[in-house]
């Protein structure tokens, strides 16, 4: 699965969030910036290329539906940050988010919560 540029990666997000087939015109309304209709339907063609999403023409709509999930992708690409820019390191990875700025106890707490959930897991397989 390849990684999307963040222009493609806003429109999939977009996708994702309506959760059934979408049109241009409807990503068209989601988009932070505006963006012209050719542009948004170049993205959505690269998006079909690169195997993100299918489309469907009824009458004269095209309707995209995500093929990859959101989930599937996101997992992918924060493996991807964690082995490229912290050396495969959850510490490293923590201490880079912050560092300085401290952690909260509910954020020390969340953390614990994940670490026990984690272990619980490991320890059953």
């Amino acid at each position: 699965m390849k990684r999307l540029p963040e222009s493609e990666l806003e429109i999939m997000m977009i996708i994702w969030e309506y959760n059934r087939p979408v049109n241009r015109m409807e990503i068209e309304q989601h988009l932070k910036k505006d963006v012209a209709a050719p542009t948004i339907l170049s993205f959505l063609n690269r998006l079909e290329a690169k195997g993100f999403v299918s489309v469907e023409k009824i009458g004269k709509i095209n309707w995209y539906t995500p093929l990859v999930k959101e989930e599937e992708y996101l997992q992918k690409e924060s493996r991807n940050i964690l082995r490229k820019m912290y050396q495969n390191s959850l510490k490293n990875f923590v201490t880079a988010l912050y560092d300085g700025d401290g952690l909260t106890s509910q954020d020390i707490e969340e953390l614990k919560e994940f670490i026990e959930e984690k272990s619980k897991d490991t320890q059953t397989k």
